[in-house]
């Protein structure tokens, strides 16, 4: 349910993206705005929150667009597959022989910025499947909630090798072996990246694609 807000001149309606990315506190968007309604938080406390009538630029709307915020386009969007939070990213630690000196393994959660692709933003990741071979970590963004008051292991930074995810096509759908541009769905910077596509199946859920070679 959308919270009205004296924002500017006027009152606007205002609903948060429904990504629980966490980053306020609350584990889902639908939680921050039960404490907002109880006076516990703030529409501010929301990284996405945009007082006036300008739309957040991170809303369906926007997703739909294809054009990320710097007006970059994009083919299509990568969303999770069924049942999980987040499109699958497949990732190597800079010193990827932690993930065995650690013990690194399914279910951990591992925290890390993405400075190999220039990312400014720490990523909160949930590990789905770790390589003591090479050290790549499967995992899902699951947003910095889940980090808090946990044990958590922390890489520090990390190469972004793939995503995958399911394909909705925006401008063109994904094409195997071209280089495309793609957004992840829950990019908080809300930039396009761009990657090499080198799976796609079809599902009833839609088209399964891995990108790798990724580069923003």
């Amino acid at each position: 349910m959308p919270i009205t807000s004296s924002g500017g001149t006027s009152p606007v309606a205002w609903q948060p993206p429904g990504r629980d990315c966490g980053a306020c506190g609350a584990p889902t968007c639908e939680a921050f705005l039960e404490r907002v309604r109880r006076g516990e938080k703030e529409l501010g406390d929301c990284v996405f929150y945009h007082a006036g009538t300008a739309a957040p630029r991170f809303d369906g709307k926007a997703l739909r667009s294809g054009r990320d915020i710097l007006g970059g386009e994009y083919d299509f969007v990568l969303d999770p597959l069924p049942g999980e939070v987040s499109a699958r990213k497949i990732i190597l630690p800079f010193r990827p022989d932690l993930v065995e000196k650690w013990g690194i393994e399914a279910g951990d959660i591992v925290v890390g910025r993405p400075a190999g692709a220039g990312c400014p933003v720490q990523h909160v990741l949930s590990v789905l499947h770790a390589s003591l071979v090479s050290g790549l970590l499967t995992c899902q963004v699951v947003g910095p909630e889940v980090s808090r008051g946990g044990e958590f292991k922390d890489v520090e930074a990390y190469h972004i090798v793939g995503f995958e995810g399911i394909a909705r096509t925006v401008r063109r759908e994904p094409i195997f072996g071209m280089r495309q541009r793609f957004l992840p769905g829950y990019c908080m910077m809300n930039l396009t990246h761009t990657g090499v596509v080198n799976m796609i199946l079809a599902q009833s859920s839609g088209l399964h694609v891995r990108v790798e070679d990724i580069r923003l």
